[in-house]
C-alpha cells in the first residue's frame, strides 16, 4: 500500500501538489516519503484512500475525532446548520448553550471563551496569565507541544547538541529568527522531575506569569505526568502568585472534565481543542470568572482585547455541543477500557517477540516507541536517526497492514472502535516489529 507503483492516484495529486504548496501539503504531519496519502473517503473508524485502501484509523486527525468520521448525529445537527447559515456577525443560541454544556462539566470552568484552535486557546491563555499577573515570563516543560506560538513553541525540538544541562534547560527556538527576547521570557522546566523543576521556578519567582502544563504531551513522548510533578506545580504556581494554565487540547478525552480532574488539579485557566469541535475548527479558554473578566469589553477589568471573525461560528458549535453531549461518561469509559486493551496486548507481544519497543499513554491514547524501556520525558523520548528510521519503517509497515497510526507511532481510541478493532491493530503491531527484525 505505501509503495509508489501501489498509489497512481495519490502519486498524481502529489506531483500536482508539490508545484503550488510547500511540501505539497499544508501541514508537515502529512508529508510523507515518497508521498502523501490523499483520503477519498472515511466512516466511523475506517478511511479510504483515493486509491481503494481502507485502513482503521487510529489517527482519527491528530487524536480531534472522538466519535470518528461522519458520526450520524453530528452531520445531520450540522446539515440542519449549513440551512441557517455559517457565520455571520451575529452570536447564536447554540454557542450559548455549548458554553453552559463545557461549563457544567468542570467547576473550574466558570467562563469560557470561543476560538479556532488549539493553538489560538494556548495564545489566549498565556496572553490572559501576563494581563491578570503582569509579569512578563512563562514557564513550561522540555519538549512539550503547545501550538505554534512563539512563546509556547520554545523547545518543543529540542535535541542533545542544544538542549543543555537537565538543571537548567535551554530555550531552544522552533522557528528561525525567533526574537531573543522571546527565549529570555520562556522557562524550561524538565518534564517530570518535581525537584529540578521547582529549583529553576524559583530562580525566577517574581517575574513568571504562569506555569503551562500538559499532564501528557504527545512530542514529549506521551508519558503522563507523575502525580507529583503535577502536584509540585500547583503549589509552587499557587504560593509564588503564578497561575496554572493547563493544556488540555488533547487530554480533555481523557476524563469528563479533562484529564486535570485525574490529577485533582484546579487550573487557573484551560486550553482545550481538538475533540470539542465535533470534526470542525475549534479551541477554547475557560477558567477562573475573575481571570476571563478581563475578555469583556463591558467590563470594569478590561485588559484583554480579543476577538477572531469565525470564532463561535455555529457550525463548529453545533458540531462540537453534540460531540460533546454524546461524549458521556458510558462512551468516556468505553474507548479507555479499549486503549487499556490495546496497551496490555501490545505489551505483550512486544515480550513475546523480545522487540525494542514500548507503550506509554493514557486514557484513550496510546504511544507506541522504538526503545525497549517507556519514556518518562522528553529527552528519554528523543529519537536518533537509527530509531527515527525504525519508527517509519514500522508507521509503513502498519499501512500495509491496514491501519493508521500518527507519524509518532501513537494512537487515539474513537467511540466507534470495538474490541474487533483492538484485535487488528495488536496483530498488525505482531506482524510490523516481527517484520522489522
Amino acid at each position: 500500500m505505501g509503495e509508489p507503483d501501489g498509489t497512481p492516484m495519490s502519486r498524481s495529486l502529489y506531483e500536482r501538489a508539490v508545484q503550488v504548496m510547500p511540501g505539497g501539503a499544508s501541514r508537515n504531519s502529512a508529508i510523507r516519503e515518497p508521498h502523501p496519502l490523499y483520503a477519498a473517503r472515511a466512516d466511523g473508524c475506517r478511511i479510504t484512500d483515493v486509491d481503494g485502501a481502507e485502513r482503521i484509523d487510529f489517527a482519527n486527525n491528530m487524536a480531534s475525532l472522538i466519535h470518528g468520521h461522519a458520526h450520524p448525529a453530528i452531520v445531520s445537527a450540522v446539515a440542519d446548520q449549513l440551512q441557517k447559515g455559517t457565520a455571520s456577525t451575529l452570536t447564536t443560541e447554540v454557542e450559548v448553550r455549548f458554553a453552559e454544556h463545557l461549563c457544567s462539566r468542570n467547576p473550574n470552568f466558570a467562563r469560557v471563551r470561543f476560538v479556532n484552535s488549539g493553538t489560538e486557546a494556548v495564545m489566549g491563555a498565556l496572553k490572559a496569565a501576563r494581563a491578570f499577573t503582569g509579569r512578563p515570563k512563562i514557564a513550561k516543560a522540555e519538549g512539550a507541544y503547545h501550538g505554534l506560538y512563539d512563546y509556547a513553541e520554545v523547545s518543543q525540538t529540542a535535541r542533545p547538541d542544544n538542549w543543555g544541562d537537565p538543571a537548567s534547560p535551554t530555550s531552544v527556538p522552533v522557528a528561525h529568527g525567533t526574537p531573543k527576547p522571546v527565549l529570555d521570557d520562556v522557562v524550561v522546566i524538565p518534564y517530570n522531575d518535581a525537584e529540578l523543576a521547582v529549583a529553576i521556578l524559583n530562580r525566577h519567582a517574581d517575574e513568571i506569569a504562569c506555569v503551562l502544563l500538559d499532564v501528557m504531551p504527545h512530542w514529549a513522548g506521551l508519558c503522563p505526568a507523575t502525580p507529583q510533578y503535577a502536584s509540585a506545580l500547583q503549589q509552587w504556581a499557587a504560593s509564588n502568585g503564578a497561575l496554572l494554565v493547563a493544556d488540555e487540547v488533547i487530554t480533555f478525552r481523557n476524563s469528563y472534565g479533562g484529564a486535570q480532574q485525574h490529577y485533582s488539579l484546579t487550573p487557573d485557566i484551560t486550553a482545550m481543542g481538538k475533540i470539542i469541535g465535533g470534526g470542525f475548527p475549534v479551541g477554547a479558554i475557560a477558567g477562573r470568572a475573575e481571570i476571563m473578566e478581563m475578555m469583556n469589553p463591558l467590563g470594569d477589568s478590561y485588559l484583554l482585547p480579543y476577538s477572531g471573525t469565525f470564532s463561535a461560528n455555529p457550525i463548529t458549535m453545533t458540531a462540537g455541543l453534540t460531540a460533546m453531549e454524546l461524549y458521556d461518561q458510558a462512551q468516556i469509559d468505553h474507548v479507555n477500557r479499549l486503549a487499556e486493551l490495546a496497551v496490555g496486548a501490545i505489551n505483550d507481544t512486544i515480550r513475546t517477540l523480545g522487540a525494542p519497543a514500548s507503550v506509554t499513554g493514557a486514557g484513550s491514547m496510546f504511544r507506541i516507541h522504538m526503545r525497549a524501556d517507556p519514556p518518562a520525558n522528553h529527552r528519554e523520548t528523543y529519537t536518533d536517526p537509527t530509531a527515527a528510521e525504525r519508527l517509519r519503517q514500522f508507521h509503513n509497515k502498519m499501512l500495509d497492514c491496514g491501519i493508521l497510526l500518527i507519524y509518532s507511532g501513537a494512537g487515539a481510541i474513537s467511540t466507534p472502535m470495538g474490541e474487533a478493532e483492538i484485535d487488528q491493530l495488536v496483530a498488525a503491531v505482531d506482524k510490523s516489529l516481527a517484520d522489522l527484525r
